[in-house]
C-alpha cells in the first residue's frame, strides 16, 4: 500500500499538512480515494497542485459521499476547474439528493462547458467602469475596488477571478493613471462612504412586530437560528438522513403546511417551568412568530406515574403570562393509538423486538446485549399484544428498537409497561411509548419544520432521523441549542422538592426559587423575563448567566411600568406642631415623577406622618443630609420643610417620636434632602428576599462539599410585619407593582387578605455611589 503521506504530497499538499490530514480518518480515507480515481482516469499519478486543491476541498466538504465518484470525474476531465464551480455542484449535490442525478441540470447550474473568453472579460469591465465612470474620476484610487470586482462577477459568474482583476486594475490604471502621493494618504473620515453590504441579511418581518428594546424578535434570535433550514428543505441540513422516499413525503409535507414554519414547546407536565424553560418557550414561539408561523404547545404526557393536573394548567398558564398564544394545546396521549400501530410496524420491519432484561441490566453505557434481540418477528408481535393485554407485570417486559444512538447506547426502549391509569385515557392503556419513540413521531403528526431542543438531545439527535425513516413518515429537522443556568440557584425539580419538604421554602412558588411561577410572584414582569432571553440570545454552548443580569432587565420594564408610592418599613412618629390645617390636606403625588403627564394619584397629608428611623440622627455625621436637630429635610412632593423642635425618647432612651414645625419650600433656604413618608398610612407585611444560596454553583461539591441544602443563606428571607404604606395602593390587586420610593420595586402578593397587604421585594433600586 502506497504511503499516504507521500499520496498527498504528491497532490501539492505540504508535509504537514498531509500528517495533519490523515489524522482525520474520514478526510484522509475520502482523499485517498478520490485521488487513486483521479489517477485512473488521467493515467499515473501526475496530479497538479490546482487539481490537488480541488480534491482536497471536495474530500473535506462533501457530506454526501456517495456522490464522491461523481464529482471526481468532473474533476479529473477538468471540466470543474474552479472553486467557484466546486461551490456551486456541492450546492446542487445538497439540493438534489436523491438519484438520478439530472446531468444536464447539473452542468448548467456549475458552468460546465461555459469558455469565458478574454474579450468577455474586457467588455465587461468597460461597462462597470464606463457606469461608476464619474465617481473613479473624483475618488480616484479610494473608490471601493471592491464594487467593481462584484459587478463584473456578477456579469460573468464562470470568468476566472484572477484574470478579472488584472482586467480591473489595468483598466482602472488606464483611466487614472499611477497612484499619485494624494492617492497614498488615507482616506479622511468625513469623505469615507461605506460601501453597500451585500451580505446583510434582511431583517425577517415579524407578525405583530414584538419587539424588544427597539428590535425585533428575529433579529434577537441570533446564532444558531441564522442557520435553520427552509421548510421543505430539510435534506440540506448537516446529517439528514434522505431516503428514497424523502423528496415525496417532504412534497406532501409542503401540500400540507403550504410552506409555514412549525415549531413545538414540549414539556412533560411533571413539574413547573423555570428559567431555562423561558428561553425555550421563548424561541420556540419567538421563531415561529418571526416567520409567520405557528407553535403549537404540546404535552409530552408518557409517563402516568408523575403528572398531574396542576402542572398541565400550571404550564398553560406561564406560556401565555410570557405572552404566547399557541395555535394548538396537544398531548402526546392524543396519538397513542397511532403510536401503538407504528410500533406494530416497527417489529413487522424487523426493527424492534421484545425484551426481558430488567431495568438495571440495561442502564448505562456498556450494558449486556440483549439474548432476546433476534427473536423472531411472529414471536415480538405475540409478546408485545400480551405487554398491552396486561400478561405481564412492570418491568418484566419492554419494547427495544434495534439502533446504537450517537452516545453509545445501544436498542432503546420504545415501550414499558405501568399500570397506573393515566391522566387522560385513564385505564385504557398499561403500555407506554419513552421519549425516544414518542418525540420525533409527534413532531411528524404535527408536520413541525424545526424540532428545537436544548444540547443533551443531541445524542438522540440519531435515532430521531432513524425512526422516523424507519416507517417511511416525514422526519423533521432536530436542531439543538444551549441551555440557560443561573448562578446562586438550583432548578432540577427533584432538588426543589428537597427544598419543599424540608421547610427551606414554602413551595414551587417560592419567590427565593427560579421556576417562573415564584418570578411571577416576586413580581418579575414577563416582558422582562422575555427581554433577558433575548439578550442571552441562541448559541450551541449552553450559558450560566448571573441573577443580576436578569434583575438589570427587570428593572428596566419596572422603571417605565410601576407607579410609585411612598412605603416605611421603620416607623419614626413625627408630628407636626404647626400644621397650616385643622385636618388634612391632599397631596398630589405624580405616578411617573419623570413624566407628570402620565398620571397623579393623592395621599392624605396631616400633622402625623412617619418617616424611616435611618431618616434622622440625634447626632449629626460629617456628610449626612437628612434630618438632624440642626438640619432641616424636606417632604417629598409636599412643599414644606420640617425642623426638629423636640426629640421625644422612651423609658431605654430610644427615639420614638419627633415634634416638628413645617415651613413652605418656598419661605426657606432649600434643604439638603427630601424624604419620603406616609400619613393615615396602611399598615402592611413586607418580604424583603435575598439570594437562596450563598455560592455561585450550591449543585457542584468542589464549591459546596456538604451539599446543596447546607449552602442556604439563612438571611435568604426577612419579613417586616408592620410596615406601613401609603393609601394609594388600597385597590391593589395580587401581582400588582410599585416602586417604593427610595426603597425598591415591589409586588402584591397573593397571601394579601381584604385585612392585609402583603408585598414582596422584587429587586432593589439601581444603587447610586454618589447618593447617601
Amino acid at each position: 500500500m502506497a504511503d499516504p503521506v507521500a499520496l498527498f504530497v504528491s497532490i501539492g499538499l505540504t508535509d504537514q499538512k498531509a500528517r495533519e490530514t490523515l489524522k482525520n480518518e474520514t478526510l484522509s480515507s475520502l482523499l485517498k480515494e478520490a485521488v487513486i480515481q483521479v489517477q485512473g482516469v488521467v493515467g499515473g499519478s501526475n496530479i497538479n497542485k490546482a487539481t490537488g486543491t480541488l480534491l482536497y476541498n471536495l474530500a473535506s466538504r462533501l457530506k454526501d459521499t456517495k456522490r464522491l465518484g461523481f464529482l471526481v470525474a468532473y474533476i479529473a476531465k477538468k471540466q470543474i476547474n474552479t472553486d467557484l464551480q466546486l461551490n456551486a455542484a456541492l450546492d446542487y449535490i445538497k439540493s438534489h439528493p436523491v438519484d438520478p442525478i439530472d446531468k444536464a441540470g447539473f452542468e448548467q447550474e456549475c458552468g460546465i462547458g461555459i469558455e469565458v473568453t478574454p474579450e468577455q472579460i474586457e467588455e465587461a469591465v468597460e461597462a462597470v467602469i464606463l457606469k461608476y465612470k464619474q465617481q473613479l474620476r473624483e475618488e480616484r484610487y479610494h473608490f471601493n475596488m471592491g464594487l467593481l470586482m462584484g459587478e463584473a462577477r456578477s456579469r460573468l459568474k464562470w470568468a476566472d477571478g484572477k484574470a478579472l482583476k488584472n482586467e480591473v486594475d489595468m483598466q482602472v490604471l488606464h483611466l487614472l493613471g499611477p497612484k499619485t502621493e494624494a492617492d497614498l494618504e488615507k482616506k479622511s473620515k468625513a469623505q469615507k462612504q461605506k460601501a453597500p453590504d451585500t451580505n446583510k441579511k434582511e431583517e425577517a418581518v415579524v407578525n405583530g412586530e414584538m419587539k424588544f428594546e427597539g428590535k425585533s424578535l428575529m433579529e434577537q434570535l441570533r446564532g444558531e437560528a441564522l442557520k435553520f433550514h427552509k421548510p421543505g428543505e430539510n435534506y440540506k441540513t448537516e446529517g439528514y438522513v434522505v431516503t428514497a422516499n424523502t423528496m415525496k413525503l417532504l412534497k406532501q409535507h409542503l401540500e400540507i403546511t403550504g410552506g409555514q414554519v412549525r415549531t413545538r414547546f414540549p414539556p412533560e407536565p411533571n413539574g413547573i417551568l423555570h428559567i431555562g424553560h423561558a428561553k425555550a418557550i421563548n424561541f420556540n414561539f419567538g421563531y415561529a412568530k418571526a416567520n409567520n408561523g405557528i407553535c403549537f404547545l404540546r404535552y409530552d404526557d408518557t409517563n402516568p406515574e408523575k403528572e398531574e393536573e396542576k402542572y398541565f394548567t400550571g404550564i398553560r398558564d406561564i406560556v401565555e403570562w410570557l405572552g404566547y398564544k399557541p395555535y394548538a394545546v396537544t398531548h402526546a396521549s392524543d396519538n397513542f393509538p397511532q403510536l401503538y400501530e407504528w410500533a406494530v410496524e416497527l417489529i413487522k420491519r424487523g426493527e424492534a423486538y421484545v425484551c426481558h432484561q430488567k431495568v438495571e441490566e440495561i442502564k448505562g453505557h456498556n450494558p449486556p446485549p440483549s439474548p432476546w434481540r433476534n427473536r423472531s418477528v411472529e414471536e415480538s408481535l405475540l409478546l408485545f399484544d400480551g405487554m398491552k393485554k396486561g400478561k405481564f407485570a412492570e418491568g418484566e417486559a419492554t419494547l427495544r428498537m434495534k439502533l446504537v444512538m450517537e452516545d453509545g447506547k445501544m436498542d432503546p426502549v420504545a415501550y414499558r409497561i405501568k399500570y397506573t391509569p393515566h391522566h387522560r385515557t385513564g385505564d385504557t392503556w398499561c403500555i407506554y411509548p419513552t421519549y425516544d419513540y414518542t418525540h420525533c413521531l409527534c413532531d411528524s403528526i404535527e408536520h413541525i419544520t424545526h424540532s428545537l431542543c436544548t444540547k443533551e438531545f443531541q445524542a438522540r439527535r440519531s435515532s430521531y432521523f432513524w425512526l422516523c425513516n424507519a416507517l417511511d413518515v416525514y422526519c423533521p429537522v432536530q436542531w439543538e441549542y444551549g441551555r440557560l443556568n443561573l448562578t446562586y440557584t438550583v432548578v432540577s425539580k427533584r432538588k426543589i422538592i428537597k427544598l419543599v419538604e424540608t421547610g427551606i421554602v414554602r413551595d414551587w412558588d417560592d419567590p427565593r426559587l427560579f421556576t417562573l411561577t415564584a418570578l411571577r410572584r416576586r413580581g418579575f414582569p414577563a416582558e422582562a423575563i422575555n427581554n433577558f432571553c433575548a439578550r442571552v440570545g441562541v448559541t450551541v454552548a449552553q450559558t450560566t448567566m448571573e441573577p443580576h443580569l436578569l434583575e438589570a432587565c427587570v428593572r428596566e420594564v419596572l422603571n417605565d411600568t410601576a407607579p410609585r408610592a411612598m412605603a416605611v418599613f421603620e416607623p419614626l412618629k413625627v408630628t407636626i406642631t404647626n400644621f397650616p390645617v385643622v385636618e388634612q390636606m391632599e397631596i398630589a403625588v405624580p405616578d411617573f415623577p419623570a413624566e407628570e403627564t402620565r398620571g397623579v394619584h393623592s395621599v392624605p397629608f396631616c400633622s402625623t406622618v412617619y418617616i424611616e428611623q435611618s431618616d434622622f440622627r440625634e447626632m449629626m455625621e460629617k456628610g449626612y443630609k437628612r434630618l438632624t436637630p440642626e438640619q432641616p429635610v424636606g417632604l417629598r412632593h409636599t412643599g414644606y420643610v420640617i425642623n426638629v423642635q423636640k426629640v421625644m425618647k422612651d423609658t431605654s432612651g430610644k427615639v420614638i417620636e419627633l415634634l416638628v414645625s413645617c415651613s413652605k419650600t418656598t419661605d426657606v433656604e432649600k434643604p439638603k434632602a427630601f424624604i419620603h413618608w406616609v400619613s393615615n398610612p396602611i399598615q402592611c407585611e413586607v418580604r424583603l428576599y435575598e439570594r437562596l444560596f450563598l455560592h455561585k454553583n450550591p449543585e457542584d461539591t468542589t464549591e459546596v462539599p456538604g451539599g446543596f441544602l447546607s449552602d442556604i443563606n439563612p438571611n435568604s428571607l426577612t419579613v417586616i410585619h408592620n410596615a406601613l404604606v401609603d393609601q394609594s395602593v388600597a385597590k391593589s390587586k395580587s401581582f400588582d407593582k410599585f416602586q417604593f420610593e427610595r426603597v425598591g420595586y415591589f409586588s402584591v402578593d397573593p397571601d394579601s387578605t381584604s385585612h392585609k397587604f402583603v408585598f414582596n421585594r422584587t429587586v432593589t433600586l439601581k444603587e447610586d455611589p454618589g447618593k447617601i
